[in-house]
């Protein structure tokens, strides 16, 4: 497992990224960042506050003008030099997201670092394309044309799923396209965060273009959020808090991105390739523990295939290996918590009263009970109404319905508040492409569920939230649009000014 001592010292100035370096926090209280594979505390820091909040600003304020004014070349150049640090240091960012988070290290490895680099290098190379329309006569006495500018200090709040992933998702646009950032973590996984601010520094990004308060939401979140230099806010996180993030952002007028819950739909039509909807399915329920919003949580299957995806989902769900994160045989790690496992168990102890738990439903014993563990769990027999088809569980837990017609399938996936994410498992393409047109999910997959690209947007429909991560779509989040016109005449009196004063000249 992880060194503690290793760890506390590593971070020993402090979890707080300000103006280029570490700094302790000022709140008065402490905060642990606990293995979840062992519960054993791995750093004890003191958590942000309002002071430190404010510092951050302040830096980001100060280091806003001189970044705003470089040019997309140089913002592009210190991003791939980021992107070059991040790679060499991988290793290092891998076992700690592991650490703090409890995620296997083959996923940290394979799927959480190198994502991250690639995002950075993706937008190295979008900074040199912030276009906007170009120039053009649409009035014949007049040029225009639209500028694309940053919109100042920026205010980000991200999740503890994926800790480097969401750092890189919140800051990578914002400082692409010129703002600076303030970015709050989880206060429970802080630590990838603040490697992900130090290797910006390493490559070069100015001291206060990125920042980091490592503080509690009740304080330092909401502090930042309407903090009246902060021009806009983007949050990652649940639908709930997203309300209350909404709240305090709209009293500020501020600019708003934000990326909540979801309970993404399976939909499994009875043409499906049967052992690529079972694979399928168990890889996109059990990533990250479940811990994930478009993580795969409502099977619908048509009949026919109903009872050989439940036997299939289950006998899978049996050989996935639960063990020590670090160990790169591991397929599942622990929760991020023992708080938020027995959140989990509680829901699945529920549901016994009125479903059936065909396989899972327990936490392992032995070697594995000191950490926040629990087995992948498959539920049939709930209906549409239940909680655990209707709550956003965030944890290792796949619930199976079945459906006749396409009609039905379609309607039930979009039965739900959220619509994040979905995926559809049909050999026809047209039965399939009906599902991507009518399902209500910012993503739809199609006989796959998970993978994302740099290139592509991230985001959501209805209680999902709105706006997007990743992509050159992400810059319409993080920029303003101003539209220039030049007079072409050199007239002083206009045809249009008569219906001020005068008649027509």
């Amino acid at each position: 497992m992880g060194n503690p001592d290793r760890v506390q010292d590593r971070f020993a100035a402090g979890a707080q990224y300000i103006a280029g370096r570490l700094r302790p926090g000022t709140s008065g209280r402490t905060q642990d960042v606990v293995d979840p594979a062992t519960g054993e505390t791995l750093y004890r820091y003191e958590l942000a506050g309002p002071a430190d909040v404010d510092a951050a600003v302040r830096a980001a304020r100060t280091a806003l003008p001189e970044w705003a004014a470089a040019s997309p070349g140089e913002r592009s150049d210190a991003l791939h030099r980021f992107a070059a640090v991040l790679a060499d240091r991988s290793e290092e960012l891998a076992h700690t997201e592991t650490l703090q988070c409890g995620k296997p290290i083959k996923l940290s490895r394979e799927f959480d670092v190198p994502g991250t680099v690639d995002n950075t290098a993706f937008f190295a190379g979008a900074a040199r394309h912030l276009q906007g329309q170009s120039a053009g006569e649409y009035s014949p006495d007049h040029t225009s044309y639209v500028r694309r500018e940053p919109i100042g200090a920026v205010g980000s709040i991200a999740p503890w799923n994926y800790p480097l992933q969401m750092a890189a998702w919140k800051i990578l646009p914002a400082v692409a396209a010129g703002n600076t950032i303030v970015l709050k973590p989880a206060e429970i996984t802080p630590l990838t965060s603040l490697l992900f601010a130090e290797a910006a520094s390493a490559a070069g990004v100015p001291d206060g273009v990125v920042n980091i308060v490592s503080g509690a939401g009740r304080d330092a979140g909401e502090h930042l959020v309407g903090h009246p230099d902060i021009a806009m806010t983007s949050f990652t996180g649940s639908t709930a808090v997203g309300r209350r993030v909404a709240e305090l952002a709209t009293a500020g007028v501020k600019r708003l991105h934000l990326e909540l819950g979801g309970k993404a739909p399976f939909l499994v039509f009875d043409d499906a390739d049967l052992q690529a909807a079972a694979h399928g399915a168990v890889a996109g329920s059990l990533i990250n523990s479940g811990q994930d919003c478009t993580a795969a949580t409502r099977a619908y299957v048509q009949r026919p295939l109903y009872e050989a995806f439940v036997s299939a989902v289950a006998d899978l769900m049996a050989t996935v290996r639960l063990g020590d994160p670090l160990d790169p045989a591991t397929d599942l790690g622990p929760l991020v918590s023992h708080a938020h496992r027995g959140r989990v168990a509680g829901f699945v102890e529920r549901a016994r009263g009125y479903a059936t738990v065909v396989t899972g439903g327990e936490a392992p014993g032995g070697d594995l009970a000191r950490g926040a563990y629990y087995r992948p769990t498959l539920i049939t027999g709930a209906a549409q109404d239940s909680e655990v088809v209707r709550s956003e569980i965030f944890g290792p837990v796949l619930v199976v319905l079945p459906f006749d017609t396409d009609d039905e399938g379609i309607a039930l996936a979009n039965d739900t508040p959220y619509g994040l994410a979905a995926s559809a498992w049909s050999r026809d393409v047209y039965r399939a492409g009906r599902a991507t047109r009518e399902i209500q999910a910012g993503c739809v997959w199609v006989n796959d569920h998970i993978p994302i690209l740099s290139e592509m947007p991230h985001g959501g429909y209805k209680a999902s939230g709105y706006g997007k991560d990743m992509s050159a779509y992400s810059f319409e989040e993080y920029t303003q649009v101003k539209h220039v016109m030049y007079d072409n005449t050199a007239v002083a009196r206009k045809d249009w000014h008569r219906t001020v004063f005068g008649d027509r000249p």
